[in-house]
């Protein structure tokens, strides 16, 4: 088995150097073995990926038969259709969009935002803390205990379509609603009374925890 190191150092001379010197025009970037090429047109892709193919070959690789393939960016320019029109790199997707240009017009884009996959991953990283179990716990070492993921998660995530991040705010919500109802008799079976009260608490104190203070402190149903 190769170690991580080793195939880095050979894709930069198989894939980054062989690119530069013989496509300097394309735009490409690369993480680890995975990486996308921005061609202006299918013809240049179709070429380039024939190509790519031939050069991995001769260098004993290969591209990987399922997630290699040609992704039409579809937008308020390019409107023709395609079988592939989005692919996820680095915990994002990439699709079309509304988007909101600094006039306020809306119009369609070809942009990234946190994938399904990334999601999916997070929320099982919040049901295994537990949450909802650790009454031994205060609410301030709750706080002081998943703010850094979520900060991680909003610094890298939330930059574009913060939006979508709503998804797990709720769901770190909902966690600290059943702490609560958990924690305190007067709460015990009262979930819309633990409800507002957490309301009230997010709007008096939005910096206890990182994405109240980003804004998404409303929803905890």
């Amino acid at each position: 088995m190769i170690s991580p190191v080793l195939a880095n150092l050979f894709l930069h001379y198989t894939f980054d150097r062989w690119m530069s010197q013989c496509f300097p025009a394309i735009k490409w970037c690369r993480y680890a073995d995975d990486g996308i090429l921005h061609c202006s047109t299918e013809k240049q892709a179709r070429y380039l990926l024939r190509t790519l193919r031939e050069r991995f070959a001769a260098c004993g690789l290969e591209l990987h038969p399922e997630k290699t393939k040609i992704v039409y960016c579809q937008d308020h320019r390019r409107q023709g259709s395609h079988a592939h029109t989005s692919f996820d790199f680095l915990g994002y997707s990439f699709c079309k969009r509304t988007v909101k240009s600094k006039t306020g017009d809306l119009f369609m884009g070809f942009c990234p935002g946190i994938s399904k996959a990334a999601l999916k991953s997070i929320t099982q990283r919040i049901k295994a803390w537990n949450i909802g179990r650790r009454t031994d716990l205060s609410l301030a070492d709750i706080a002081g205990f998943i703010n850094p993921y979520l900060r991680g998660w909003w610094n890298y995530y939330g930059r574009y379509y913060r939006s979508l991040l709503y998804r797990v705010a709720r769901y770190v919500n909902q966690r600290l609603v059943r702490w609560a109802t958990r924690k305190f008799k007067h709460l015990r079976g009262r979930k819309m009374k633990a409800i507002a009260a957490f309301s009230q608490l997010a709007s008096t104190r939005r910096k206890l925890f990182a994405h109240w203070s980003q804004g998404m402190s409303g929803a905890f149903a």
